[in-house]
C-alpha cells in the first residue's frame, strides 16, 4: 500500500492555492473535490509518468 502524495493545485474559481492529497498507487485519476475556501466543484486530473513524475491539472467541472 502506498502512502498518500501531497501537492497543490490553484482552484480556477477563486484562484486560491489549495493541497490536496493523490495516490501513486494510481498512474491515471480523474475526480471531483470542491474547494476548500469557495466550496465550487473542480475537475481534478491526476497522472503519473513512466517515470513517476507527477502531472495534475485542475479545471471546472461546470465548464
Amino acid at each position: 500500500m502506498s502512502a498518500l502524495e501531497t501537492t497543490e493545485i490553484q482552484c480556477p474559481y477563486c484562484w486560491e492555492m489549495l493541497d490536496i492529497s493523490v495516490d501513486p498507487s494510481v498512474r491515471d485519476q480523474t475526480y471531483v473535490e470542491d474547494c476548500q475556501v469557495c466550496c465550487q466543484p473542480i475537475l481534478i486530473s491526476v497522472s503519473y509518468s513512466d517515470n513517476g513524475e507527477l502531472s495534475v491539472s485542475a479545471d471546472q467541472e461546470n465548464n
